[in-house]
């Protein structure tokens, strides 16, 4: 049966309008042309073309909103009719309409006559074209394409129009705050302790992020506690700095970061989007859904989170996000280049895949040169998925130029649903779990299969050109049976209904993390490992604002 996949990929912007005056700048900078990468994926539009025309016209954009309607009023206009609404003066008569002072809004006033003069001219070609063939077949290819092209046209246009009214976020001052003490290189992060922490805790509220999809916003969904959210990771040997969003942003500047994987890697993806979204201005953030990508856009930061599908990293019948087949997944594990094709230029690179192999002992597998799913065998869970690395590597060391992109793999996300195995044979899944696995003296046994753990650590170690760093998320994730979606997640794009919330044993999600939660603490182990990395330069040119 085609299944929707739960992600509930349900586009959500910051809908809220800026109504703030941008920062006054004493001369516009001069332009430059901006180098548009060729991913058409970031030349989006960012505004309908009557938002845009709305901006332009309100008085806050003050002086600048003059200057730029001014630069596009340089020729001489002819007077405008009449005003009925105008009012009589003392004055000798005026004449028949008096220019209001110069400002954007009266500037842009004037455009119907710029209109009626372009008619003019429209009508003097279209008589120019029918006196000469070989003008009308030029005009009309140029028509066509203009016709088939248009969107980008008016994309280009507003993106340079966006530069002027919106300029870059000022460079923090990173250094006049206080030094960030990092971990030294030889303190294992991932071992340590859940400490309960409502001081500092949670990271940010679930109401105050709107980019959160339902999937993952549990007090929204009916969870009756929150003590989830109140838990701090504590490594044994040093302390964990605590997530910076400024910091963080500049290190993002101008730079791209994409989660590639399944919809864990997703979950992640939404926690830093939810991390980083309150140090940005309302209106100059928003999501893009849009085939197998979710981009949030930081427009002053002139940067992108990213999460790109790919939940086997390899080809395979599940490569839709929205529907695919559960029971009979198929992949092609040579066969990369249709997802890898969308990695390169990026800066930095996170990657995950476990979950959805572990439905079966053994795989489905597309036969060599085939032209259908349905020619595949079968074989092995482990051999299948060291074919996917044996790709995977090989795609990364010939294509990924390690000065300028940095790689992460995350480790095994753990399943809760066997309650026995934390001492409560009793229980169901992770159903009416509320406190993490505390005073443990020895690591949980939670059915992971380590030797996939173990292959993909090899892997990277052997990597011989490009580093891939390893975040191990396994343990500290293991101890938190509380914090998952539970029953108060969706299904199929709609909550649970009393009847499925019924049967836990079918219908809990012990897979999925609630935000804010566990999550953000990988994000905080992301943000030291990047931050403590120099920083590489970045060839890759300026992103334009979305």
């Amino acid at each position: 049966m085609r299944q929707k996949d739960n992600g509930g990929h349900v586009r959500q912007e910051d809908g809220n309008v800026n109504n703030s005056p941008p920062p006054t700048l004493p001369n516009l900078p001069s332009r430059r042309t901006p180098n548009f990468p060729s991913d058409p994926l970031q030349i989006l539009r960012p505004d309908s073309s009557e938002s845009r025309r709305a901006q332009l016209s309100e008085p806050s954009r003050g002086r600048k909103g003059a200057s730029l309607a001014a630069v596009a009023m340089t020729k001489p206009q002819q007077q405008s009719p009449p005003s009925t609404t105008a009012t009589t003066t003392t004055s000798p008569p005026p004449p028949p309409s008096t220019p209001p002072p110069a400002s954007s809004s009266s500037s842009l006033a004037k455009l119907p006559l710029r209109l009626h003069s372009l008619a003019s001219s429209s009508r003097s070609l279209l008589a120019a074209l029918r006196r000469s063939p070989v003008t009308t077949l030029v005009a009309a290819f140029f028509l066509l394409a203009l016709f088939m092209y248009g969107e980008d046209v008016r994309t280009l246009a507003e993106l340079s129009i966006d530069d002027y009214l919106y300029p870059d976020a000022d460079f923090y001052n990173v250094s006049a705050l206080p030094p960030l003490l990092l971990p030294p290189p030889t303190c294992d992060l991932s071992r340590g302790r859940w400490v309960f922490d409502n001081t500092s805790l949670p990271a940010y509220r679930e109401k105050e992020c709107t980019f959160l999809t339902k999937q993952v916003s549990c007090l929204a969904n009916g969870r009756p506690d929150d003590l989830w959210q109140y838990w701090r990771w504590q490594p044994n040997n040093c302390s964990l700095p605590t997530f910076d969003a400024r910091r963080f942003m500049e290190k993002m500047r101008g730079k791209r970061m994409m989660f590639v994987g399944d919809s864990l890697n997703r979950n992640q993806w939404e926690s830093l989007v939810c991390l980083v979204q309150p140090i940005l201005s309302k209106g100059r953030k928003k999501i893009v859904k849009r085939g197998s990508f979710n981009i949030f856009y930081a427009k002053e930061y002139r940067a992108t989170l990213e999460f790109y599908w790919a939940p086997f990293l390899v080809e395979s019948n599940s490569d839709n996000p929205n529907f695919h087949h559960i029971d009979q997944r198929i992949i092609s594990p040579e066969r990369i280049e249709s997802h890898a094709k969308n990695w390169k230029d990026v800066d930095y690179l996170i990657f995950n895949t476990y979950i959805w192999w572990m439905n079966n002992e053994d795989i489905k597998v597309r036969r060599p040169n085939s032209t259908s799913w349905s020619e595949h065998d079968e074989m092995p869970r482990i051999e299948t998925y060291g074919r996917v690395f044996k790709t995977w590597s090989t795609w990364l060391e010939q294509n990924v130029d390690p000065a300028s992109t940095s790689v992460f793999f995350m480790t095994i996300s753990p399943l809760h649903n066997s309650p026995a195995q934390w001492g409560n044979p009793n229980g169901i899944k992770c159903v009416k779990e509320t406190l993490p696995v505390l005073n443990y003296t020895k690591p949980l046994d939670l059915n992971h299969d380590m030797r996939m753990y173990d292959l993909v650590a090899k892997v990277a170690k052997n990597m011989k050109n490009v580093p891939v760093s390893l975040i191990d998320i396994t343990r500290m994730s293991d101890y938190r049976k509380d914090a998952h979606t539970s029953l108060y997640s969706i299904r199929q794009g709609k909550l649970l209904t009393p009847e499925q919330k019924a049967d836990p044993q079918k219908y809990a999600d012990c897979i999925h993390w609630c935000l804010p939660g566990v999550p953000d603490v990988w994000n905080q182990i992301l943000y030291t490992r990047i931050l403590s990395k120099s920083s590489p330069p970045s060839p890759h040119p300026p992103l334009p604002p979305q």
